[in-house]
């Protein structure tokens, strides 16, 4: 029984099914279906039998990407599966019938910043929902010295700074959960 659990081990390690060791990052080539690609992600574009027109692109810091007799995709908060119904709708007048495949290779532009009184402040990669919480523990949790309690979210929407108070200990005790939101692309959680 153990040497036939093994192989099956093995034989998923060596076809790239089983799962990643690295918090927070995703294997090379994975379609997230809910994803929605930002500026600084890099996604494979293919065309099935079309060996000049299989490439990784970059999304841009305007949001876009071009590609080869497509030109200009528009991709930021659109979904893996919007971008390849895009280009198949433009590639359909060279290429009859044209089957394209887009797939996530890097999750470079969804990041969350932590700043302050935090063990290791930096950017984190926002690769799947994560809440304020989570986000101060990917940060190693706070310091000794930490004002718990006056943690403020900086969030800009249409423009417009937002400042979401948090108050950790109340989080902690099971209260006032609905503080502890989610994280959006571009969240700042200060720990003063």
């Amino acid at each position: 029984m153990r040497v036939v659990f093994a192989l099956l081990l093995l034989a998923l390690v060596g076809t790239g099914v089983a799962a990643e060791s690295q918090v927070g990052s995703k294997p090379a080539g994975v379609t997230l279906p809910n994803y929605h690609l930002q500026p600084g992600d890099v996604i494979t574009v293919s065309v099935w039998k079309e060996t000049d027109l299989q490439t990784d692109v970059l999304v841009r810091p305007d949001g876009g990407f071009s590609f080869a007799l497509a030109g200009e995709v528009e991709a930021v908060g659109k979904t893996v599966d919007e971008v390849r119904l895009i280009l198949v709708d433009r590639l359909k007048k060279f290429i009859p019938n044209p089957v394209v495949t887009v797939a996530v290779k890097l999750i470079g532009g969804n990041r969350i910043y932590v700043v302050g009184r935090v063990v290791h402040a930096g950017d984190f990669p926002l690769s799947s929902p994560l809440d304020v919480m989570q986000a101060i523990a990917l940060a190693g949790g706070t310091t000794p010295f930490a004002a718990i309690n006056d943690i403020v979210i900086l969030r800009r929407q249409n423009g417009e700074q937002q400042a979401l108070h948090f108050h950790y200990s109340d989080v902690a005790r099971g209260k006032e959960l609905a503080q502890n939101v989610l994280l959006q692309t571009g969240d700042t959680v200060v720990v003063p």
